[in-house]
């Protein structure tokens, strides 16, 4: 049974057990979403279209992560004018496990279990790398009021030297311009 879901103004088309990734929603990992956005319900060759929506059907899923997506890279030129700029862009998006496709009478059930590993985890583990998960917005104020109370109190500035030292070395001579050396030369 697949069913075609609306979302982030984009549809798609799923099935229990499909990971999908969509445009950023709110949530934390192992959330469950439900869509209720459902356009179209088939089984076989029963299909099911809504007009625009059919009626009872729902789409559940466990949010995996929301991550950055792949970098976009914008140029602009102006051809004879010396103009170039180059911008990036990562959009946020979200990955989710469907696990139920409902609707219509009939009811799709994933029997897995819904793994949360994040794709960077993913990448760090086949490159044989260890995995520092990232730090938590709500963690890294609360480091950094620790972090002045850690430290160590500064030492006193060391003592100069002293000044008659100074007095005692010789005061040296200006080098002559090089307009006055010019006018040496000249006469000798």
């Amino acid at each position: 049974m697949y069913a075609v879901i609306k979302t982030g103004g984009k549809q798609y088309r799923v099935q229990a057990g499909d990971v999908l990734v969509v445009e950023k929603l709110a949530g934390e990992p192992g959330a469950d979403v439900a869509f209720g956005e459902v356009l179209m319900l088939g089984d076989g060759d029963a299909i099911t279209v809504g007009a625009p929506l059919v009626d009872g059907a729902t789409v559940t899923a466990t949010l995996i992560e929301t991550r950055k997506g792949e970098k976009v890279k914008i140029f602009k030129k102006i051809r004879r004018q010396g103009y170039r700029r180059t911008r990036g862009h990562r959009q946020t998006e979200t990955v989710l496990r469907v696990t139920e496709v409902a609707g219509a009478g009939k009811t799709d059930k994933w029997e897995g279990t819904v793994d949360l590993t994040t794709k960077a985890e993913l990448n760090a583990r086949s490159r044989n790398l260890k995995f520092v998960a990232p730090v938590a917005a709500d963690a890294a104020p609360a480091a950094k009021a620790e972090a002045p109370a850690k430290a160590a109190p500064k030492k006193a500035a060391a003592p100069k030297a002293a000044k008659a030292d100074d007095a005692a070395a010789p005061a040296k001579k200006a080098a002559p311009k090089k307009a006055a050396a010019n006018k040496e030369a000249d006469e000798a």
